[in-house]
């Protein structure tokens, strides 16, 4: 998803630099971008830095690893993570930042590779009210709805609750299907009539089309939901609050993975009831 945010950025005239390494480097040089070949330099040229990056663990390494953001970037600077990650881990990176005199905002975001491409993702953020004001017109390029959440942190913990409703509204979507097309119901039709009713839903409409189809191609892959839904049972670890059917769903996804489905997308959670 960073490539086409990137490509965004570069058509609305913002100068963007890269990492020299990124798989997106060739088509972004190709768009206008400039690159660095460590996250410490790029740092050191840039205002503000982004990071878009699969896991906490892959943000932390590009933060504080060897030749990383935080030996580069300079006081007055700002750090945007837009990854999905713990927000134990956003909150570390905001208190580590700011004793250097940086501002830092967790930015994940909601809409998936259709809506990195459209500039219409919906943008959950944590960190300063004037951090978010300063960042504002960065996110605009990127996304359409945009909510300062917070403080640090607070925009993954809603990222988390985000992933946890979207998880288990495709599970009940594949369990329905699954029962209809057993029960030898219409699954078109049954989609139809139940988008008119109050089990209206983006998932039911999206994804109930692509379980019918079986049209499995990665929108969001199932072994990186796997990954949102450990982030939320530990967060619920954290208040000491029991989250049955984040944790019902979670080990599904587990199942998925260990079948071999972990690339697919995660309406794929269909075919474990097939």
């Amino acid at each position: 998803m960073g490539k086409p945010m990137a490509l965004n950025l570069l058509k609305a005239g913002y100068q963007v630099s890269i990492l020299s390494q990124s798989k997106a480097a060739p088509e972004l040089l190709e768009a206008g971008a400039t690159s660095f070949t460590t996250s410490k330099d790029l740092a050191q040229h840039s205002d503000i830095v982004i990071t878009m990056l699969p896991d906490s663990p892959e943000v932390e390494q590009m933060v504080f690893g060897t030749d990383g953001i935080f030996e580069g970037i300079q006081s007055g600077a700002m750090f945007i993570d837009m990854s999905t990650i713990a927000p134990s881990i956003a909150t570390k990176i905001y208190q580590l930042l700011q004793a250097k005199g940086v501002e830092s905002l967790d930015a994940p975001v909601s809409g998936g590779q259709v809506g990195a491409v459209g500039a219409s993702l919906s943008i959950m953020v944590g960190g300063n009210a004037n951090a978010f004001e300063r960042a504002l017109p960065l996110f605009q390029v990127m996304g359409k709805n945009i909510i300062h959440i917070g403080e640090a942190g607070a925009g993954q913990t809603t990222k988390a609750c985000n992933q946890m409703i979207v998880g288990m509204t495709i599970q009940a979507v594949a369990e329905a299907f699954a029962l209809a097309k057993k029960a030898g119901v219409d699954l078109e039709k049954m989609r139809e009539v139940l988008l008119g009713g109050f089990a209206q839903s983006r998932i039911l409409d999206l994804h109930g089309k692509r379980m019918i189809e079986h049209n499995f191609t990665p929108g969001f892959k199932i072994k990186l939901h796997k990954k949102d839904m450990g982030i939320a049972l530990k967060a619920g670890e954290t208040f000491s609050l029991s989250l049955k059917g984040t944790a019902l769903v979670a080990a599904q996804m587990e199942a998925a993975v260990a079948q071999g489905n972990g690339e697919l997308d995660h309406s794929s959670l269909l075919l474990l009831l097939e």
